[in-house]
C-alpha cells in the first residue's frame, strides 16, 4: 500500500512543476517579426482586453506605463526590444500567451558576384547583402545556360556560395545567375548576365620565395608556383605579372613574365630589404588575380674582412715590432748649454795658476847658480 505521506509529497511537487513550468514559460513559443522604428502590440492570447495580466520580458515585470488593458504596446521598436514576452494571469499566476519578438529589416537588393578560378571545369558565385536585416534570411539561386536550369551546388563554408560546372566549353552563350532573398519582412532580388571567358580569374600564385644571389648585391631570386586551384597549366598556361620595392620607398617597379615560374630582379638597392608579390592570369582570357602573400628579401652583402690567417698574424706582429724598435732608439736630444761661470770662481783659478807658474821660475834659477 502506498504511503499516503509520499503520494500527497508527489502530488504537491507536481503542482509546482507545473506552476513553475508556466511562470517561465517553459512552453512552445510563436516568433513575431517587427519592423525597425515601427510602433507595435501584443496580446495577450484570449485573455479580454480588461482583464488583469502582468507582462514579463525575458523573465523582468514591464511597467504597466506599456499596457493598454492587457495589450502591450510599444512605440518605435529597436534592437533593445527583442526578447521573449510572457502574459500571466494576474490571479493565478498562469501563464496565457508567450512570443518571441525579433525586430530587424526587410532585405535590400542583394550583392551577387560569379568568377572562375577553376577554369575550364567550374565557376562559382557569391551574394551577400549589402547591410544587415537582423533577422533571419533565405537565399534561393538559379543559373540559367542556354535555356537550361543548371545545378548550383552550395558550399558547406562559406554559406553564400555555390558552385556550377560549365555546361559547354568555349559557349559564346551567356549564363544568366538569379539570387532571391526572402525574409519575414520583405524580399528582394538580383540578376546578373556574363559570357564564360569575362569571370576568369585566377587565385592568386603561392609558395612566393625570394632569396639574394650569391657575390651579386644587386640581385634576387624570385620563385613562385601555379596556384593549386588552376586544373589545367599545360593546356591553359598562366601569364604572370611581378612588382617590387624596396621597403624604404613607395613606388613599385613591375615585370610581366609570358612564362615560367622564377625572375631575377638585377637592379635591386644593395643591402635594402624588398617586397615582392606576384599576380597571375589565364594567357589569353580573364583578368589577373589579387596579388599573392608577399616575400621579403635583401641582396647580398660583402661580409667585413677580419684576421683569421696566421700569416695576416704574424705580418702584423712584425710590424708592430718594428715601429715599437723605432720608436724607443730614436731620441731626440736637447742640445748642449754652455754654462757661464760666476766671475770669483773665475778669478780664483787664475790666481792659483799664477802662483805654480812663480814657483816654477824660481826652480829653474836655483839651478842655474848652482
Amino acid at each position: 500500500m502506498a504511503n499516503p505521506v509520499t503520494s500527497a509529497c508527489c502530488v504537491v511537487l507536481a503542482v509546482v512543476v507545473v506552476v513553475y513550468a508556466q511562470r517561465h514559460g517553459q512552453q512552445e513559443t510563436r516568433i513575431q517579426y517587427e519592423r525597425m522604428g515601427s510602433d507595435i502590440t501584443m496580446k495577450c492570447g484570449t485573455m479580454d482586453w480588461d482583464a488583469a495580466v502582468t507582462w514579463t520580458a525575458n523573465g523582468t515585470d514591464i511597467d504597466k506605463s506599456h499596457l493598454n488593458g492587457s495589450t502591450l504596446l510599444f512605440r518605435a521598436v529597436d534592437l533593445s526590444h527583442n526578447g521573449i514576452y510572457s502574459c500571466f494571469d494576474s490571479s493565478t499566476w498562469q501563464l496565457r500567451h508567450q512570443v518571441t519578438l525579433k525586430v530587424g529589416y526587410s532585405p535590400k537588393e542583394p550583392v551577387l558576384t560569379c568568377r572562375s578560378n577553376h577554369y575550364p571545369k567550374s565557376f562559382y558565385c557569391s551574394w551577400h547583402l549589402p547591410s544587415p536585416t537582423y533577422i533571419p534570411n533565405s537565399f534561393n539561386i538559379t543559373v540559367v545556360h542556354d535555356s537550361k536550369l543548371l545545378p548550383c551546388e552550395k558550399d558547406p563554408f562559406p554559406k553564400n556560395r555555390c558552385h556550377i560546372k560549365y555546361s559547354h566549353m568555349f559557349s559564346a552563350l551567356k549564363y544568366r545567375v538569379t539570387a532571391v532573398v526572402t525574409n519575414a519582412l520583405g524580399r528582394n532580388s538580383a540578376s546578373i548576365s556574363f559570357e564564360e571567358t569575362t569571370i576568369v580569374k585566377p587565385d592568386p600564385p603561392e609558395n612566393v620565395v625570394a632569396k639574394p644571389v650569391i657575390n651579386n648585391p644587386r640581385r634576387l631570386e624570385v620563385t613562385w608556383q601555379n596556384p593549386a586551384s588552376w586544373p589545367e597549366p599545360e593546356s591553359f598556361p598562366l601569364k604572370f605579372f611581378l612588382r617590387y620595392r624596396p621597403l624604404i620607398l613607395d613606388q613599385w617597379q613591375h615585370v610581366e613574365l609570358s612564362d615560367g615560374t622564377s625572375h631575377t630582379i638585377t637592379d635591386a638597392y644593395a643591402g635594402k630589404e624588398y617586397i615582392i608579390q606576384v599576380a597571375a592570369k589565364d594567357s589569353e582570357i580573364g583578368t589577373w588575380s589579387d596579388w599573392s602573400v608577399a616575400a621579403h628579401a635583401t641582396p647580398w652583402m660583402e661580409e667585413p674582412k677580419h684576421l683569421t690567417t696566421e700569416a695576416q698574424i704574424a705580418e702584423t706582429s712584425t710590424t708592430t715590432t718594428t715601429t715599437t724598435t723605432t720608436t724607443t732608439t730614436t731620441v731626440y736630444l736637447q742640445p748642449p748649454t754652455t754654462k757661464i761661470c760666476e766671475q770669483e770662481t773665475v778669478v780664483g783659478d787664475s790666481a792659483v795658476a799664477v802662483s805654480w807658474m812663480a814657483g816654477l821660475l824660481l826652480g829653474s834659477v836655483s839651478i842655474l847658480f848652482i
